[in-house]
Protein backbone atom coordinates (compact mmCIF):
# COMPACT_ATOMS: atom_id res chain seq x y z
CA UNK A 1 0.00 0.00 0.00
CA UNK A 2 1.34 3.41 -1.01
CA UNK A 3 1.01 5.67 2.05
CA UNK A 4 1.29 8.87 0.01
CA UNK A 5 -1.53 7.76 -2.31
CA UNK A 6 -3.67 6.79 0.68
CA UNK A 7 -3.17 10.19 2.33
CA UNK A 8 -3.94 11.95 -0.95
CA UNK A 9 -7.12 9.91 -1.34
CA UNK A 10 -8.26 10.77 2.18
CA UNK A 11 -7.56 14.48 1.61
CA UNK A 12 -9.61 14.42 -1.61
CA UNK A 13 -12.50 12.43 -0.10
CA UNK A 14 -12.86 14.16 3.25
CA UNK A 15 -14.29 17.60 2.27
CA UNK A 16 -16.99 16.20 -0.09
CA UNK A 17 -18.04 13.53 2.42
CA UNK A 18 -18.23 15.97 5.33
CA UNK A 19 -20.19 18.49 3.26
CA UNK A 20 -22.59 15.87 1.88
CA UNK A 21 -23.57 14.31 5.20
CA UNK A 22 -23.67 17.65 7.04
CA UNK A 23 -25.94 19.37 4.52
CA UNK A 24 -28.14 16.27 4.27
CA UNK A 25 -28.84 16.10 8.00
CA UNK A 26 -29.02 19.85 8.49
CA UNK A 27 -31.67 20.10 5.77
CA UNK A 28 -33.74 17.42 7.51
CA UNK A 29 -33.62 19.48 10.69
CA UNK A 30 -34.26 22.75 8.86
CA UNK A 31 -37.32 21.33 7.09
CA UNK A 32 -38.69 19.96 10.37
CA UNK A 33 -38.10 23.31 12.07
CA UNK A 34 -39.90 25.20 9.29
CA UNK A 35 -42.82 22.78 9.62
CA UNK A 36 -43.08 23.45 13.36
CA UNK A 37 -40.77 20.95 15.05
CA UNK A 38 -38.02 22.65 17.14
CA UNK A 39 -36.39 19.35 18.26
CA UNK A 40 -33.39 19.40 15.91
CA UNK A 41 -32.81 23.12 16.51
CA UNK A 42 -32.89 22.68 20.30
CA UNK A 43 -30.36 19.83 20.03
CA UNK A 44 -27.93 21.91 17.97
CA UNK A 45 -28.41 19.95 14.74
CA UNK A 46 -29.15 22.98 12.54
CA UNK A 47 -25.44 23.50 12.01
CA UNK A 48 -22.76 23.00 9.39
CA UNK A 49 -20.47 21.52 12.03
CA UNK A 50 -19.92 17.99 10.65
CA UNK A 51 -19.06 16.52 14.06
CA UNK A 52 -22.67 17.07 15.12
CA UNK A 53 -23.85 14.76 12.34
CA UNK A 54 -21.20 12.08 11.68
CA UNK A 55 -21.85 8.42 12.36
CA UNK A 56 -18.56 6.47 12.68
CA UNK A 57 -19.75 3.34 10.84
CA UNK A 58 -21.60 5.27 8.14
CA UNK A 59 -18.58 7.52 7.55
CA UNK A 60 -16.26 4.51 7.30
CA UNK A 61 -18.61 2.95 4.72
CA UNK A 62 -18.40 6.21 2.75
CA UNK A 63 -14.60 6.05 2.63
CA UNK A 64 -14.66 2.37 1.64
CA UNK A 65 -17.35 2.56 -1.06
CA UNK A 66 -16.98 6.22 -2.12
CA UNK A 67 -20.67 6.08 -2.97
CA UNK A 68 -22.89 5.09 -0.05
CA UNK A 69 -23.01 5.70 3.70
CA UNK A 70 -25.03 7.46 6.38
CA UNK A 71 -24.90 9.98 9.23
CA UNK A 72 -26.61 10.24 12.63
CA UNK A 73 -30.34 10.74 11.99
CA UNK A 74 -31.73 14.12 12.98
CA UNK A 75 -34.40 13.71 15.70
CA UNK A 76 -37.87 14.63 14.47
CA UNK A 77 -41.07 14.78 16.54
CA UNK A 78 -44.10 14.55 14.22
CA UNK A 79 -46.39 15.58 17.09
CA UNK A 80 -45.45 19.19 16.26
CA UNK A 81 -46.63 18.90 12.65
CA UNK A 82 -50.04 20.05 11.44
CA UNK A 83 -50.17 17.17 8.97
CA UNK A 84 -47.76 14.52 10.35
CA UNK A 85 -47.82 12.11 7.39
CA UNK A 86 -47.33 14.79 4.75
CA UNK A 87 -44.80 16.76 6.77
CA UNK A 88 -42.71 13.69 7.60
CA UNK A 89 -42.52 12.97 3.86
CA UNK A 90 -41.33 16.53 3.22
CA UNK A 91 -38.72 16.29 5.98
CA UNK A 92 -37.52 12.96 4.55
CA UNK A 93 -37.27 14.39 1.02
CA UNK A 94 -35.26 17.41 2.20
CA UNK A 95 -32.08 15.36 2.73
CA UNK A 96 -31.85 13.58 -0.64
CA UNK A 97 -33.00 16.75 -2.43
CA UNK A 98 -30.16 18.74 -0.83
CA UNK A 99 -27.65 16.13 -2.00
CA UNK A 100 -28.91 16.23 -5.56
CA UNK A 101 -28.55 20.02 -5.51
CA UNK A 102 -24.97 19.63 -4.20
CA UNK A 103 -24.27 17.09 -6.95
CA UNK A 104 -25.59 19.56 -9.54
CA UNK A 105 -23.47 22.39 -8.08
CA UNK A 106 -20.41 20.12 -8.11
CA UNK A 107 -21.08 19.20 -11.75
CA UNK A 108 -21.29 22.89 -12.65
CA UNK A 109 -17.95 23.43 -10.90
CA UNK A 110 -16.43 20.49 -12.75
CA UNK A 111 -17.60 21.79 -16.12
CA UNK A 112 -16.29 25.24 -15.19
CA UNK A 113 -12.83 23.78 -14.55
CA UNK A 114 -12.48 21.39 -17.50
CA UNK A 115 -15.38 22.21 -19.80
CA UNK A 116 -14.76 23.12 -23.48
CA UNK A 117 -15.02 26.86 -22.78
CA UNK A 118 -12.95 26.83 -19.60
CA UNK A 119 -9.67 28.71 -19.40
CA UNK A 120 -8.29 25.65 -17.54
CA UNK A 121 -9.64 23.09 -20.04
CA UNK A 122 -6.36 22.21 -21.73
CA UNK A 123 -3.92 22.77 -18.87
CA UNK A 124 -5.46 22.97 -15.39
CA UNK A 125 -3.42 24.94 -12.89
CA UNK A 126 -1.93 23.30 -9.83
CA UNK A 127 -4.64 24.70 -7.55
CA UNK A 128 -7.41 23.56 -9.86
CA UNK A 129 -6.34 19.88 -9.99
CA UNK A 130 -7.43 18.96 -6.43
CA UNK A 131 -10.61 21.01 -6.91
CA UNK A 132 -11.31 19.02 -10.06
CA UNK A 133 -11.01 15.70 -8.21
CA UNK A 134 -13.04 16.98 -5.25
CA UNK A 135 -15.81 18.15 -7.58
CA UNK A 136 -15.90 14.79 -9.32
CA UNK A 137 -15.94 12.86 -6.03
CA UNK A 138 -18.59 15.24 -4.66
CA UNK A 139 -20.91 14.40 -7.55
CA UNK A 140 -20.54 10.68 -6.90
CA UNK A 141 -20.89 10.93 -3.12
CA UNK A 142 -23.93 13.22 -3.17
CA UNK A 143 -25.72 11.11 -5.75
CA UNK A 144 -24.85 8.02 -3.74
CA UNK A 145 -26.12 9.51 -0.49
CA UNK A 146 -29.37 10.62 -2.13
CA UNK A 147 -30.05 7.31 -3.86
CA UNK A 148 -29.01 5.18 -0.86
CA UNK A 149 -31.29 7.12 1.47
CA UNK A 150 -34.24 6.67 -0.86
CA UNK A 151 -34.15 2.90 -0.31
CA UNK A 152 -37.41 2.09 1.55
CA UNK A 153 -35.81 0.40 4.56
CA UNK A 154 -36.43 2.02 7.96
CA UNK A 155 -34.98 4.36 9.12
CA UNK A 156 -33.75 5.55 5.70
CA UNK A 157 -35.59 8.47 4.10
CA UNK A 158 -37.24 6.26 1.52
CA UNK A 159 -39.08 4.42 4.29
CA UNK A 160 -40.50 7.70 5.63
CA UNK A 161 -41.71 8.62 2.17
CA UNK A 162 -43.29 5.21 1.59
CA UNK A 163 -44.82 5.21 5.07
CA UNK A 164 -46.49 8.54 4.31
CA UNK A 165 -48.13 7.06 1.22
CA UNK A 166 -49.45 3.92 2.91
CA UNK A 167 -52.83 3.60 4.66
CA UNK A 168 -52.53 4.23 8.41
CA UNK A 169 -52.86 0.58 9.49
CA UNK A 170 -50.34 -0.67 6.94
CA UNK A 171 -48.01 2.25 7.70
CA UNK A 172 -48.04 1.33 11.41
CA UNK A 173 -47.08 -2.27 10.65
CA UNK A 174 -44.39 -1.15 8.22
CA UNK A 175 -42.99 1.22 10.88
CA UNK A 176 -42.40 -1.76 13.17
CA UNK A 177 -39.60 -2.87 10.84
CA UNK A 178 -37.50 0.01 12.14
CA UNK A 179 -36.28 -2.03 15.12
CA UNK A 180 -34.54 -4.33 12.63
CA UNK A 181 -33.74 -1.68 10.03
CA UNK A 182 -30.13 -0.95 10.94
CA UNK A 183 -29.26 -4.65 10.98
CA UNK A 184 -30.94 -5.13 7.60
CA UNK A 185 -29.04 -2.16 6.16
CA UNK A 186 -25.68 -3.42 7.42
CA UNK A 187 -26.35 -6.89 6.02
CA UNK A 188 -27.34 -5.49 2.63
CA UNK A 189 -24.32 -3.16 2.50
CA UNK A 190 -21.64 -5.61 3.59
CA UNK A 191 -22.99 -8.48 1.50
CA UNK A 192 -22.92 -6.26 -1.57
CA UNK A 193 -26.66 -6.52 -2.26
CA UNK A 194 -27.22 -2.78 -1.86
CA UNK A 195 -24.32 -2.00 -4.16
CA UNK A 196 -25.61 -4.25 -6.93
CA UNK A 197 -29.00 -2.54 -6.75
CA UNK A 198 -28.06 1.13 -6.50
CA UNK A 199 -24.56 1.40 -8.04
CA UNK A 200 -26.02 1.21 -11.59
CA UNK A 201 -28.39 4.08 -10.70
CA UNK A 202 -25.53 6.11 -9.21
CA UNK A 203 -23.38 5.41 -12.28
CA UNK A 204 -26.13 6.51 -14.66
CA UNK A 205 -26.83 9.77 -12.81
CA UNK A 206 -23.10 10.43 -12.46
CA UNK A 207 -22.58 10.08 -16.22
CA UNK A 208 -25.62 12.27 -16.82
CA UNK A 209 -24.10 15.13 -14.80
CA UNK A 210 -20.46 14.66 -15.77
CA UNK A 211 -21.01 13.98 -19.46
CA UNK A 212 -17.90 13.12 -21.45
CA UNK A 213 -15.54 15.73 -20.07
CA UNK A 214 -13.62 13.17 -17.94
Amino acid sequence: MNIADTIQKIVILTPPILLAVTVHEMCHGWAAWKLGDPTAKSMGRLTLNPFKHLDPVGTLVFFITQAIGWAKPVPVNPAYFKNPKRDMMLVALAGPASNMLLALASAMMLHFIVGPYSMWAEKPGTIMVPLLYMAYVSIQINIGLAVFNLIPIPPLDGSRILEGMLPDRLAARYHELERYGFIIILLLVFTGVTGRIIIPVITYLNRLLVGNII
